[in-house]
């Protein structure tokens, strides 16, 4: 197979970006889109054509969440359920023009070309997504009942790998789905229990301090999610916001 590649270079977050257009030739149907770019990064290194393209990768085994690039106008491109790194060039048409991009956010500045830097995530999960309160030790848990269905729905929230791919698909670059997950992992379970008002309010804070948008209810963050998080733990994050707000003021009173 062949394609033409529109891929976005930029140098640094400060300079101006630009598409810029590549060829590659006997691509295999059943190479992924990363080891294309591998092929693509060979021929620019060897034939001294330009810089090779910067972009994330890690595990590529879709569970990193780091191979988060924008394809043909949609995050991780023309699949449902999958990462970068699990998709497959038989995806595509031969002779195809395939666009390249970053994710596109205020709060995910580009470092270079399609890497951009994340960090934002991590800073939303130090201000609360964790337990410090003492629960006992991991054979304790063994002896705590909890019912099947918080059980599966705690799992399904888990299964968030914080590529992205919702804040990129947001026309207002919303982290909601992202928090949304990662609260309810929590929230689902008595172990998060002891410290959920606490936590959604500081994960809340910090997410509107780093500039995401709002949420407006389009459903394209669950519609491109790789891991299908599902827009109820969205629901699941306001109902705990308020519930945090309301005891937060009574107490005051």
């Amino acid at each position: 197979m062949r394609f033409t590649l529109k891929i976005w270079r930029q140098e640094n977050a400060k300079a101006k970006g630009r598409f810029e257009t590549y060829k590659v030739d006997d691509i295999s149907p059943d190479c992924s889109f990363l080891e294309m770019l591998d092929i693509l990064n060979s021929h620019l290194i060897a034939d001294k054509i330009a810089h090779p393209v910067c972009f994330d990768n890690d595990c590529r085994e879709g569970i990193c969440g780091m191979c988060g690039l924008y394809i043909n106008g949609r995050p991780h491109g023309n699949d449902d359920g999958v990462t970068t790194c699990q998709l497959h060039m038989r995806k595509f048409t031969d002779g195809e023009t395939i666009w390249i991009e970053p994710w596109r956010a205020k709060a995910f500045p580009v470092i270079r070309d399609l890497v951009v830097d994340r960090t934002a995530f991590d800073k939303i999960i130090q201000a609360g997504g964790y337990i410090s309160a003492t629960t006992g030790g991991v054979p304790d848990a063994n002896s705590i009942l909890i019912p099947k269905d918080k059980v599966d729905k705690a799992m399904d929230a888990a299964e968030c790998i914080g590529c992205g791919a919702c804040v990129a698909a947001c026309k207002n670059a919303s982290a909601m789905l992202f928090v949304g997950a990662k609260v309810s992992h929590f929230a689902l379970l008595p172990q998060g229990r002891v410290e959920a008002a606490d936590r959604v309010q500081k994960m809340v804070k910090k997410m509107d301090e780093l500039g995401f948008g709002n949420c407006t209810n389009t459903y394209a963050c669950e519609a491109e999610c790789p891991k299908q998080i599902k827009r109820t733990n969205i629901a699941r994050l306001n109902r705990e916001w308020i519930a945090a707000r309301v005891g937060k003021e009574r107490k005051q009173k």
